[in-house]
């Protein structure tokens, strides 16, 4: 829930923008937008305050309707880490992978850590008193109001109700506790008039308030109130997210205006204006946040007055104009939403955009692991992926790092492919095999941390950092410290992202030298079935001891094709690099990849 605090904070920085720009949208764009086209952008507000409880795949404009819906798990942050070593046996599986692993130490979080999380739910708590107030305000006047008895203003309801082509019949109550009309109810609607109106009757400023309430329940803005009222809740402290929620209800009633006006004839429109002008000093803004009403402050008033008095038919040129200037910001705004879990997550990642995916079941492999599987085809350029919340979503990579810390000593000749020998310091592991001396080949086969650790020691740390900016590393957090960062600490990738940046790699786009791509990839070698050859790399992450994090990733070349694929497994234990290696095993030889021969 922490991070999930911390995700919701950034996410609020990009919601900000957003409604900046429509706002900006709709001042530049007003000439070309009916009131009501300027209400409806608005309805796309409840879609964009439920992005930061969210995952949204932005697949294009092409895919835009394709949304993923998953809430996102609570992680605790990274804390300071010391590191000891596991006693782990050697793989019993398979003769060709060595998965020496490594226990991190992580301490108990803070309560301060949890401060931002107990002030946001305070403060929605708050809130929901202050909603409840409201209910039991509303209550009392319900309580207090009698059916309404003046014939004259049943006849007008009648009237406006067959004007409108409502067929639902919506009790009519009057009350002294109201300067102005309301509609309360979303699913039992009902009509509150007051005393005053009914007492000093006007027939053309009642019809004209009646065709306005009725307006609201024939387009179900109680809905659209309900939902601004819960964005009023969950943002409360985000006073851009109050600003439009105010402006929504100010365009709900311009847009209201504006269908009372449709629905007249054009000798009535001043009429109409008047009735909100004579008024203007009766009517005020209703006290109950979940009523939609006639009234409303004197600015809004002001917004009103002015639609009504520039109103004019709208012609079959205008109405086509505005629908298309209409979908088009509905088509930006959209498509900037899809962008906000990515852009304010570094515990989400973008699947492959704009490209050809097919999900697969594949949970029989993966038993009891809660795991995810992606597969991209170079020859088909189509991927493949199960549980795709899993597979956008970023972990640890722990050993996969290995990979690219290779690449950038290599780049930044640390070592060379005929010169990559680095002396043992003498320190005594648990793992024989990292006590003695390692080239490239052999630390990678072997896992050897210490010799990976020693490259990002020796390596410039401004120039590690952009190395991993340049390559688009997952979240490119490397604050986690240079032994540490990529071990259950800042550093983290998806497993889509895993594929994208091994096919990058294998393509060599980043025109890296060819000698030192090749030399990596000499390194990953696995082993080899008929043509096919297996190439790839492990990584558990252990935490106090118990294994939490596993991954596979690599790549199978054959005559046909390129298959690249990562496979991540997550459990409280026993979720190592080795289960996902055999899941991964299994899969490719069910789809005929690569199947091992004896």
């Amino acid at each position: 829930m922490i991070s999930f605090s911390v995700h919701f904070l950034f996410c609020n920085i990009f919601i900000s923008v957003i409604i900046a720009a429509i706002l900006l949208a709709k001042k530049i764009l007003g000439n070309y937008l009916s009131g009501c086209s300027q209400y409806r952008i608005w309805f796309l507000l409840p879609v964009i305050l439920a992005v930061p409880f969210l995952s949204i795949r932005p697949a294009g404009l092409s895919q835009m309707g394709n949304w993923l819906h998953f809430m996102q798990d609570g992680l605790l942050p990274e804390a300071d880490a010391t590191v000891s070593l596991a006693a782990a046996s050697q793989p019993s599986t398979t003769d060709w992978l060595n998965d020496f692993r490594i226990s991190v130490t992580r301490d108990t979080v803070s309560i301060a850590g949890y401060l931002p999380l107990v002030i946001w739910i305070g403060g929605m708590t708050a809130m929901i008193g202050l909603m409840i107030k409201s209910r039991i305000q509303l209550h009392r006047l319900e309580q207090s109001a009698l059916p309404l008895q003046s014939i004259k203003v049943r006849v007008l309801y009648q009237d406006c109700r067959k004007k409108l082509q409502i067929k639902r019949e919506i009790p009519v109550y009057s009350t002294a506790f109201l300067k102005s009309p309301v509609m309360v109810g979303m699913f039992c609607p009902r009509i509150y008039l007051p005393i005053h109106l009914i007492a000093d009757f006007k027939e053309t400023d009642i019809r004209y308030m009646l065709l306005h309430e009725l307006q609201h329940y024939k387009h179900k803005d109680a809905f659209v109130n309900c939902l601004m009222n819960l964005a009023s809740i969950l943002y409360w402290f985000n006073p851009v997210v109050w600003y439009a929620v105010r402006e929504v209800r100010t365009d709900r009633e311009v847009a209201c205006d504006t269908r009372v006006l449709q629905a007249l004839d054009s000798t009535e429109y001043t009429a109409y204006g008047n009735t909100l002008l004579n008024f203007a000093q009766k009517i005020s803004l209703s006290p109950f946040s979940l009523a939609a009403g006639i009234g409303g402050s004197a600015k809004q008033i002001k917004k009103r007055i002015m639609n009504i008095a520039s109103y004019t038919p709208q012609t079959k040129w205008r109405k086509f104009r505005e629908r298309i200037v209409l979908a088009a910001l509905i088509v930006l705004i959209v498509e900037s939403t899809t962008l906000i879990p990515v852009l304010a997550s570094d515990t989400k990642a973008a699947l492959p955009k704009d490209s050809v995916i097919q999900t697969e079941d594949l949970s029989d492999f993966f038993a009891d692991y809660e795991g995810c599987f992606v597969l991209y085809d170079a020859n088909a350029d189509t991927w493949v992926i199960y549980n795709e919340a899993q597979a956008a979503k970023r972990f640890s990579p722990n050993s996969t790092y290995k990979i690219y810390s290779a690449l950038f000593a290599l780049e930044n000749q640390l070592i060379r492919p005929d010169a990559s020998t680095l002396k043992w310091n003498g320190q005594s592991y648990s793992y024989p095999a990292w006590n003695q001396d390692h080239t490239l080949m052999s630390a990678m086969q072997n896992s050897v941390n210490w010799y990976f650790q020693e490259l990002d020691r020796s390596a410039d740390w401004n120039t590690l950092k952009t190395f991993y900016q340049t390559i688009g590393y997952g979240n490119q957090d490397l604050s986690g410290g240079a032994a540490e960062f990529w071990m259950e600490s800042s550093l983290k990738i998806s497993a889509v992202e895993q594929v994208e940046l091994l096919k990058k790699f294998y393509q060599n786009e980043f025109q890296f030298d060819s000698g030192n791509v090749q030399a990596v990839k000499d390194s990953l070698r696995l082993s080899a079935s008929g043509q096919a050859v297996l190439s790839g790399k492990t990584g558990t992450g252990i935490i106090n001891g118990e294994s939490i994090n596993g991954w596979f990733i690599g790549y199978v070349e054959s005559e046909s094709s390129t298959w690249f694929f990562a496979t991540n497994i997550q459990g409280t234990d026993h979720a190592d690099s080795l289960t996902a290696a055999e899941i991964t095993r299994s899969i490719l030889a069910a789809k005929q990849i690569y199947t091992e021969t004896n």
